[in-house]
């Protein structure tokens, strides 16, 4: 029995009906990091008798019929191959796949999904957004930690008064500065709400 193709997705038969070989220096499209071509090298390293890109400061590998390669493996456990020749077909077939130009980064999105099974609706937000509200929080409770070791001060007259008066002003000004942080951070996450089922029930 002769050798079988791995795949049977109709993806890789709409862009490519024939097996692929690739080879160091072939120009590839690879849908699943960009839509953007890449260039074929041999591993830089030479430590793996792979096919390697480069993408974003990280190398990727395959082998000569455009299977993904893990770093920690030495053959494929894919069922399809992740590499197309760059021809104006394909590169069209992948443009109409994800549906921009040939310009636009596609990436894979990694969703960390902290939700409970009985959770029937999530919003899904950046892990940048997310890190900015943490910061802001972290920030103001430290503040908020700040004024209350002075209000102690003040309280045990650990401090002069003349002193006292000139921190009580410059924290006055780092609340009033915080709260309005907080209270855009707070606007922002209540506009989000609104589109929810909470957002429904306060109407």
């Amino acid at each position: 029995m002769g050798n079988s193709i791995r795949t049977t997705s109709n993806t890789q038969a709409t862009i490519n009906s024939t097996p692929a070989l690739f080879k160091a220096g072939d120009s590839v499209l690879c849908p699943s990091l960009s839509n953007s071509p890449f260039v074929l090298t041999n591993d830089p390293h030479g430590k793996r008798n792979n096919l390697t890109l480069e993408f974003e400061g990280s190398y990727f590998y395959y082998d000569g019929n455009g299977y993904f390669i893990r770093a920690s493996d030495h053959e494929t456990g894919d069922f399809q191959p992740s590499l197309y020749h760059n021809t104006p077909a394909n590169q069209q077939a992948i443009n109409t796949l994800y549906g921009s130009s040939p310009s636009t980064q596609i990436k894979q999105r990694t969703v960390i999904d902290i939700t409970e099974a009985d959770d029937n609706e999530v919003i899904i937000m950046s892990s940048h957004e997310l890190s900015d509200i943490a910061c802001d929080i972290e920030s103001a409770a430290i503040v908020i930690n700040d004024i209350g070791k002075l209000l102690a001060l003040i309280h045990y007259e650990k401090i002069e008064t003349s002193t006292a008066i000139s921190m009580a002003r410059l924290t006055h000004d780092a609340t009033v500065t915080w709260c309005e942080l907080l209270n855009s951070q707070l606007g922002s996450i209540k506009e989000t709400l609104a589109m929810t089922r909470y957002g429904k029930e306060g109407k």
